[in-house]
């Protein structure tokens, strides 16, 4: 996944922060006008969206001489994209994850043994997450939509 510049990176915020996950998407004028206190042209906007389409960070649909954009992926799936990809640039993958797990503050430690015992099915009496460490932690990071996406994987 590639890094993004400082403008993708605001138009890309302007989509994670103003495009629902059931939207159909939003127009080049209305980028432009989300970015607040930034004097950029609709040829600029139009630019950067059409090359993050062309690096599939933003999906697009035709509408009649216009184009709508949405995310490719959530925000936080970009974000969880970027730390394997830094991961992937060491020698030592478990050296840079025992470093990254000395770093995190007691709260997101406790995220993470969340998730560690989510994904290994250890959720329920004892465990740190609790009954619901799974269901809390799908709504730390990926919110409501999120969680009716692992309630629906779960009913199946």
């Amino acid at each position: 996944m590639t890094r993004l510049g400082d403008l993708e990176r605001a138009v890309m915020d302007v989509l994670w922060d103003v495009v629902p996950g059931t939207s159909d998407g939003v127009t080049v004028r209305e980028v432009a006008d989300a970015l607040d206190g930034r004097e950029l042209a609709y040829t600029t906007v139009m630019t950067v969206l059409d090359r993050l389409a062309g690096k599939g960070m933003v999906q697009r649909e035709r509408e009649g001489r216009a184009w709508r954009y949405r995310p490719a992926a959530s925000r936080e799936a970009h974000i969880a994209q970027l730390m394997l990809d830094a991961l992937d640039l060491g020698g030592s993958r478990d050296a840079a994850l025992v470093r990254f797990a000395r770093s995190v503050t007691g709260t997101e430690a406790e995220v993470l043994r969340a998730a560690l015992g989510s994904e290994a099915g250890l959720t329920g009496p004892g465990s740190t997450g609790g009954d619901t460490g799974g269901a809390e932690l799908t709504d730390r990071v990926d919110g409501p939509a999120g969680r009716r996406a692992a309630d629906e994987t779960a009913e199946r």
